[in-house]
């Protein structure tokens, strides 16, 4: 039994890690140094592109916690990492070419590991691993488009922040839907005109965050629906009340009136805990955003577990597409991941990479999965991409925010994110027990 792995990233280096590990023969297919997509330019697997961190170390951050449960998961990348890291403070950074160095002698050593290299066009026979990352080749797009439909692709992410359910001020904010329908689905943030006019005026003055350069070639459109905030205010100061702030069929239950505008917040996952501001899509800078959608009433003390992102990005609706071990629900012999899964960020994507493969793996040795909790950081990430709310799915990184809540209440952000930390690693190791 063997199985094919389309990319050599971090999530296709993890998968075929795992499964060559696990005692089954893989064969990696890699499109460099043949070809290279516009952000990568060495020849090395699991190249980091962006930037040399790897995030938080410290267990009570998501991105440290994730990284624990990797580790426990047998990483290939946390191993690559502990050898080629530089001093970053609190963060955990690599030198990137050691890092990429380290991980390719490895895979290309293993005995059942067969790297082939030059681009793959079309989706194989057999079992598969799709791991081609958020710049996938336009003609394996268009073969992975005419297997799930055109419809469930995206190929640009213009994504709006999300921000945790219990750093709102429910005094300033009421749940309603427009014109009654469909209950409280939404929260809704009310702005009388003042307010309005000088978030208006914030906004449009912000500082935006530069695209990058392939970003920001030629054919990179904006779709109207997916149009950043900051660059529909610039249209005219009544463009966004007619647009994603509307107040139409809302009243405002502290004044028996219809708000002059409003910014609805919608739930963004099963658990209640995260909320997306609906039609916020930016390319603010990190810090301007904080800024000024901290203006919006009810957002002052926000927590932001996602900042608005704005950039090239092909990746699936996957809550219509994938099950919670990244398997094709139409073709279980079709897995994905890294960020083409909706996953956002390194660590994320190579996570996704273990976590499709060790499933994959008990598949086809005919043990039962192991489905990792969504107590665990990266069973949370794997429920949201299967639960998330596919109307206007986005992707998601590692955030506290997408956890269970502690059935008890623990005042520090600190002590609390500890103890989800705690809890998390004891449910891995009871799933990986056998006690899930």
């Amino acid at each position: 039994m063997s199985v094919k792995v389309i990319g050599a990233g971090l999530a296709g280096c993890e998968a075929a890690w795992q499964l060559a590990n696990s005692g089954i023969e893989v064969e990696l297919c890699e499109m460099k140094p043949e070809k290279f997509t516009p952000a990568h330019k060495y020849s090395g697997f699991s190249e980091l592109v962006c930037s040399n961190s790897l995030k938080a170390e410290r267990l009570e951050s998501a991105a440290g916690l994730l990284k624990e449960e990797m580790r426990r998961l047998g990483s290939l990348s946390m191993e690559s990492a502990e050898l080629s890291k530089v001093p970053a403070g609190g963060a955990l950074a690599v030198n990137r070419e050691q890092f990429s160095d380290y991980i390719t002698e490895k895979v290309r050593s293993h005995p059942l590991i067969k790297v082939v290299e030059g681009e793959v066009t079309a989706i194989p026979d057999g079992y598969v691993i799709i791991a081609t990352g958020p710049l996938t080749s336009d003609r394996l797009s268009e073969s992975i488009n005419k297997l799930v439909g055109a419809e469930y692709l995206y190929f640009h992410d213009a994504a709006a922040p999300i921000v945790t359910a219990e750093s709102l001020d429910r005094s300033l904010v009421f749940g309603a839907s427009r014109y009654g329908r469909g209950g409280e689905d939404y929260l809704n943030c009310p702005m009388d005109k003042d307010e309005y006019l000088g978030f208006y005026n914030e906004l449009i003055n912000a500082e935006t965050a530069p695209l990058h350069d392939f970003d920001a070639s030629g054919d990179y459109t904006v779709y109207e629906g997916c149009m950043p905030i900051e660059a529909l205010a610039k249209r005219g100061v009544d463009c966004m009340r007619f647009g994603p702030m509307k107040p139409v069929g809302l009243t405002d239950p502290r004044t028996g009136r219809r708000p002059y505008a409003v910014v609805q917040l919608r739930l963004e996952n099963t658990a209640g805990t995260l909320y997306n501001l609906v039609g916020f899509q930016t390319n603010l800078k990190f810090g301007e955003q904080k800024r000024v959608f901290s203006m919006i009433p009810g957002l002052k003390d926000a927590e932001f577990m996602r900042y608005g992102v704005m950039h090239r990005n092909t990746y699936l609706n996957s809550p219509k597409l994938l099950d919670r071990h990244f398997c094709l629900k139409s073709d279980p012999r079709i897995y994905f991941a890294g960020q083409i899964t909706g996953v956002e960020g390194y660590i994320e994507s190579a996570a996704s990479g273990i976590y499709a493969a060790l499933s994959l793996s008990r598949r086809l040795k005919g043990l039962p999965e192991i489905t990792l909790p969504p107590e665990t950081m990266l069973g949370a990430l794997a429920e949201y991409v299967e639960t998330g709310s596919p109307s206007g799915f986005q992707p998601m990184g590692a955030n506290m925010g997408i956890l269970p809540e502690l059935p008890e209440k623990i005042r520090g952000k600190q002590e609390k994110y500890a103890a989800l930390a705690r809890r998390s690693l004891e449910y891995l190791e009871k799933s990986l027990n056998g006690g899930n």
